[in-house]
C-alpha cells in the first residue's frame, strides 16, 4: 500500500453534483477490489454505475500507487479504440511500429494500477477480450467496468447494482422515517441544489418517499425528479407521474406494471413534459454534441424558433433541472454535456422532430472550421505566435470527443467528402499528439466507403494517409499512398499538397536509405516551396537535406541546412517545427562526434518539447543530452539525464527508447567498475530490441576488448539480464546509477577498450556558484520547488515526475553543492535570488 502522503494519481473527472447513498455499496466494493482483481457494475441505465465507480476509485487512489484511471468507452466500438482510450488515460504514447495494444500492455505490466474503464454499452465483447489480455499480462493491475449488461473477465467478479434503498418497515417496528432512506435523501439533495430554501414538512415526507418508489428507485429519474420539486411541488409531481405511468401508451399490457429497469424512460418523458417548449427545443438540439460550450451552443442549435439570446438562461435552466451536467471548463467557458440515459433521449426527440440531418450537419460545418483552422495554423508559414497555434490545437483536443462522433456519423452515412474534410485537416494533429494509429484506423473507414475515391478530398486524404503511414513506420504504405496522392495532385493542380506528398515522401526514402530519389523529391519540394512562398514546407525540406546529408556523412553540410531551417521556423515562431527539427539536427551531431553541437540542440529541443508537452520526444533529449555528458566525461550530469530520460521513456512506453537508455547507462556502470551489472542491464536492452524486431549484437555488446575468460563471465550476465522484464531492468538500472554516483570511475578490470571517465568534480561553492550556474534546468526548478517549502509529493505534483526522482534531484543537488539538507538548498536559493 503507498504512503499516505504520496499523491493521489488519477485523471478522474469531476462529478457533477454530490454523492447520496451507496454507503453499503462503496464499502463492500472497496473490500472487493482488495481481493478481485477485476469487478464489473452493471445495471439498468441511470442506475448509478458511473456515479458510484468513480466514488470507489477516489478512495482507491492510496491502494494503487500507480495511479488510478479513467477511460470513457462510451464511443469505443473495436479494440483499437478502447487501447487509444486507455493510453491516452495513462499516458502512454503510441510507438512507431508497433501495434498500440503490444505498447499498452508492456507499459502496464509491471504497475500497480487502478483501471476505470467506464459506459461499455457498445463495445462489451471488445472491452472484456481487452480487460483479460491486461489482467493476464499485467500482474498488478486491477480493472473496475461499468456496463448495462455483466462483463465476466476471467476471475472477476460482477457486482450488479440495485435501486436506491427506499423506507422498509419491520415487523413490530415503529414505522421508518422516509427521510433517512438513501432515495428520498438524495430526491432532497436535488432539490435543495436547486433552492437551498426548499424544505419538506415531516407529513410529505411519505409524499416524497412515494415519488421515488414511482421512479423506481433509479437514482437518475430520483434526481430529475428532485430538481423539479422546487418548482412544481411534491403531491402535485407524485400525482403527474403516476398518471404519466397508467398512460396505456407505457403499460405493457392490461393489469400489468411496467418493471423498475423500464421506468428512467417514461419519467425522463414526465419531466421532458414539464419544460417550456424553448427548453424542449434546445434539449433535442444539443444532443448532436459530446460536450460543448455557451459559444458552440449559439452558433449550432439556434435559429428563427430559438433565438441566440435565449441560450444562456435555458442552459441554466436545464442545468438546474440535472438534464445537464458541468463537464469542466476550457480557456474560462464552463463545458456542459448530458448523462447518458438524457443525451439518448434528446436524441430520440431529436429525431421525432426532424431534425436530425439539420443540426448534425451544422455542427459539422462548425466543427469544419475548426479543424480546418488548425490544419492551415499548424502547417502555415506566417508569422504567429506559438500561443495562437497551439491554442488551436488545445482546442481540437477540447471537441475530440465531439469530433469522433462526428466521424463515426459520416462514416455511417455514407458521407466521405466530409468526413475525408475532417480528417485531412486533423492529420497535423495526430502527428503532433502522436495518435496516429486512431487516425489512421479512421480514415481507413473513410477511405473505404463506395464513393470516397470520387470526393474532391480523396487526393488530399491520399497525402495526409501517406503521412500517418510514415509516422507508424508502414513505409510500404507511405509510398504507394503518396505516390497516388502526388500523382492526383499533380493533375487537379493542388500545389501546396503537391509539396506536401513530395516532403513525406522524401522523408520516407531517407528513412530506407534511396538517397538519389530522395534527393530529386527534396529539391523539387525546395524549389516549388521558394516559388510559392511556402515557409513551412520549405523549413521541411531544408530539414530533410540536412537528413539526407548526415546520412551521407556530410555533418558540416547537414548542420548548414539545420540551421537554415530553424531560422525559418524561429521567424515564424513555430516552437513544434522547431521541436522536431533540433532533435534531428542533435541526433545528426551526436552520430558526427560534434559534441557540444548536439548538447546545444537536445537542450534546446528539450525546453520546447517541455512547452508542448509530448512526454516520449522529451524522454529523448534528456536520454541524449545524457549521452553527450557520458562522451565529454561528465558523469554525474550523464547519470542525472539518463536516468530521467530511461523513466520518462518507459512509463510513456517508448520501449526502444528505454532500451538505448539502458544501453548508455550500462556504459557508465561498467566504466565505473561494475561489469555484472552493466552487462545484465545490456542484456535486458537487447531483449527488448529483440521483441521489438530491432538487429540485436552478440554477447557481451556493448563491450568488447576483455580476456576470453572475462569475456565468458560477461556473456554469463549478459544472459542473466535478458531474464528480466524492462521494468526490472529500470529499476536495477536505477539502482546501478545511484552506485555509480557515490563510486569513482575507474578502468573495469580486462579494459573496456575505452579511455576510463573522469570522476565528478569536488562539490561547488554555494558562495561563488548560483543556481543557474552549477544546477541542471531540472535540478533549478527542484531547487526553486524547495526554496518554497514544497515536499517531495507536491514537488512530483507541479513536475508531473515520481517522489523518488525529486527525491533523487534533492540528493544530486545536495551532493554537487556539498549540502546535507534541504534547508541549506533552501538558502542558497534566496541568496543568490536576491543577490
Amino acid at each position: 500500500m503507498a504512503s499516505l502522503t504520496a499523491p493521489a494519481r488519477h485523471n478522474l473527472p469531476r462529478p457533477g453534483t454530490g454523492f447520496v447513498g451507496r454507503e453499503q455499496d462503496l464499502s463492500s466494493l472497496l473490500r472487493l477490489l482488495e481481493s478481485s482483481r477485476s469487478v464489473t457494475l452493471c445495471g439498468t441505465e441511470g442506475i448509478g454505475k458511473s456515479r458510484l465507480a468513480l466514488r470507489v476509485a477516489e478512495h482507491s487512489t492510496v491502494s494503487f500507487p500507480d495511479g488510478v484511471w479513467y477511460a470513457d468507452l462510451s464511443e469505443a466500438r473495436t479494440s483499437l479504440e478502447v487501447f487509444v482510450r486507455i493510453a491516452r488515460a495513462v499516458g502512454v504514447v503510441e510507438e512507431p511500429g508497433q501495434p498500440l495494444e503490444a505498447t499498452v500492455i508492456e507499459a502496464l505490466r509491471d504497475r500497480r494500477l487502478l483501471l476505470v474503464l467506464d459506459s461499455c454499452a457498445y463495445s462489451a465483447p471488445e472491452v472484456a477480450g481487452v480487460g483479460n489480455a491486461i489482467l493476464s499480462a499485467c500482474p498488478a493491475a486491477s480493472v473496475l467496468i461499468t456496463s448495462v449488461e455483466p462483463l465476466r473477465l476471467s476471475g472477476g467478479t460482477v457486482w450488479r447494482m440495485t435501486p436506491l434503498a427506499l423506507p422498509v418497515a419491520a415487523r413490530n417496528a415503529p414505522p421508518p422515517d422516509p427521510g433517512d432512506s438513501e432515495a428520498v435523501r438524495l430526491l432532497l439533495e436535488r432539490a435543495r441544489a436547486r433552492d437551498p430554501r426548499f424544505s419538506v414538512p415531516q407529513g410529505e415526507l411519505e409524499t416524497a418517499a412515494v415519488l421515488c418508489d414511482l421512479a423506481g428507485g433509479v437514482p437518475l429519474g430520483i434526481e430529475l425528479l428532485g430538481a423539479s420539486a422546487p418548482e412544481t411541488g411534491m403531491e402535485e409531481l407524485a400525482e403527474g407521474l403516476r398518471g404519466h405511468l397508467a398512460s396505456p401508451r407505457f403499460r405493457p399490457g392490461p393489469g400489468q406494471a411496467l418493471p423498475r429497469s423500464e421506468v428512467l424512460p417514461v419519467v425522463l418523458d414526465f419531466v421532458h413534459g414539464l419544460l417550456g417548449e424553448a427548453e424542449q427545443v434546445l434539449l433535442r438540439r444539443l444532443s448532436v454534441f459530446w460536450d460543448w460550450d455557451l459559444e458552440l451552443a449559439e452558433q449550432v442549435c439556434t435559429d428563427g424558433a430559438l433565438p441566440e439570446s435565449k441560450v444562456l438562461d435555458l442552459l441554466t435552466s436545464l442545468l438546474d433541472r440535472s438534464l445537464i451536467t458541468v463537464a469542466g471548463e476550457f480557456e474560462g467557458r464552463v463545458r456542459y454535456r448530458f448523462p447518458g440515459a438524457v443525451r439518448r433521449f434528446a436524441a430520440e426527440r431529436l429525431a421525432d422532430a426532424g431534425e436530425v440531418e439539420t443540426f448534425r450537419q451544422r455542427l459539422l460545418d462548425r466543427m469544419l472550421d475548426l479543424v480546418e483552422d488548425l490544419g492551415r495554423k499548424l502547417e502555415s508559414g506566417r508569422a504567429m505566435p506559438w500561443s495562437e497555434r497551439d491554442a488551436g490545437r488545445q482546442r481540437v483536443t477540447t471537441e475530440y470527443d465531439t469530433l469522433r462522433s462526428l466521424l463515426r456519423w459520416t462514416h455511417e452515412h455514407g458521407r466521405a467528402e466530409p468526413g475525408l474534410r475532417l480528417c485531412t485537416s486533423l492529420v497535423g494533429y495526430w502527428v503532433s499528439c502522436h495518435s496516429c494509429s486512431e487516425g489512421a484506423y479512421l480514415m481507413d473507414l473513410l477511405m473505404g466507403l463506395e464513393d470516397a475515391e470520387r470526393s474532391p478530398s480523396w487526393a488530399r486524404a491520399l497525402v495526409g494517409r501517406a503521412q500517418l503511414a510514415r509516422m507508424l513506420r508502414d513505409h510500404g504504405t507511405a509510398l504507394e499512398a503518396g505516390e497516388e496522392g502526388l500523382r492526383l495532385c499533380r493533375e487537379s493542380d493542388d500545389e501546396k499538397s503537391v509539396r506536401a506528398a513530395l516532403n513525406l515522401l522524401a522523408l520516407v526514402e531517407v528513412r530506407e536509405r534511396v538517397p538519389d530519389q530522395a534527393a530529386v523529391r527534396v529539391e523539387e519540394a525546395l524549389r516549388l516551396s521558394r516559388e510559392s512562398g511556402d515557409v513551412w514546407g520549405e523549413a521541411i525540406a531544408l530539414g530533410t537535406r540536412g537528413a539526407l546529408a548526415a546520412q551521407q556523412g556530410d555533418h558540416t553540410t547537414a548542420d548548414h541546412h539545420y540551421d537554415a531551417a530553424l531560422s525559418l521556423l524561429r521567424g515564424i515562431d513555430h516552437r513544434w517545427g522547431v521541436g522536431v527539427t533540433l532533435l534531428g539536427q542533435a541526433r545528426a551531431a551526436e552520430t558526427g562526434g560534434d559534441l557540444v553541437t548536439a548538447d546545444r540542440c537536445y537542450r534546446e529541443a528539450l525546453d520546447t518539447q517541455r512547452l508542448i508537452a509530448v512526454a516520449s520526444d522529451e524522454a529523448c533529449c534528456l536520454a541524449g543530452i545524457g549521452r553527450v555528458a557520458h562522451a565529454q566525461g561528465r558523469t554525474a550530469q550523464a547519470l542525472d539525464h539518463l536516468s530521467e530520460g530511461m523513466l520518462m521513456s518507459h512509463e510513456s512506453g517508448q520501449r526502444a527508447e528505454a532500451a538505448r537508455a539502458l544501453v548508455s547507462i550500462a556504459r557508465l556502470v561498467f566504466d565505473s567498475g561494475a561489469a555484472a551489472s552493466a552487462c545484465r542491464l545490456a542484456g535486458a536492452a537487447a531483449r527488448v530490441r529483440e521483441q521489438l524486431g530491432l538487429p540485436v549484437p552478440a554477447a557481451p555488446w556493448p563491450f568488447s576488448g576483455s580476456g576470453t575468460r572475462r569475456r565468458r563471465n560477461m556473456a554469463r550476465w549478459w544472459k542473466e539480464g535478458r531474464a528480466l522484464s524492462l521494468a526490472e531492468a529500470v529499476r536495477e538500472a536505477e539502482k546501478a546509477a545511484e552506485e555509480c554516483r557515490r563510486r569513482p570511475a575507474r578502468r573495469a578490470q580486462g579494459g573496456s577498450g575505452r579511455r576510463p571517465r573522469p570522476a565528478a568534480g569536488p562539490a561547488l561553492s554555494p558562495e561563488t556558484t548560483s543556481p543557474q550556474d552549477g544546477l541542471t534546468r531540472r535540478e533549478l526548478e527542484v531547487a526553486r520547488l524547495v526554496s518554497g517549502g514544497k515536499s517531495n509529493p507536491e514537488i512530483a505534483r507541479a513536475l508531473f515526475i515520481t517522489p523518488s526522482t525529486a527525491a533523487r534531484h534533492i540528493a544530486n543537488i545536495n551532493r554537487k553543492m556539498g549540502f546535507n539538507s534541504r534547508t541549506q538548498i533552501a538558502a542558497w536559493v534566496e541568496r543568490h535570488r536576491t543577490s
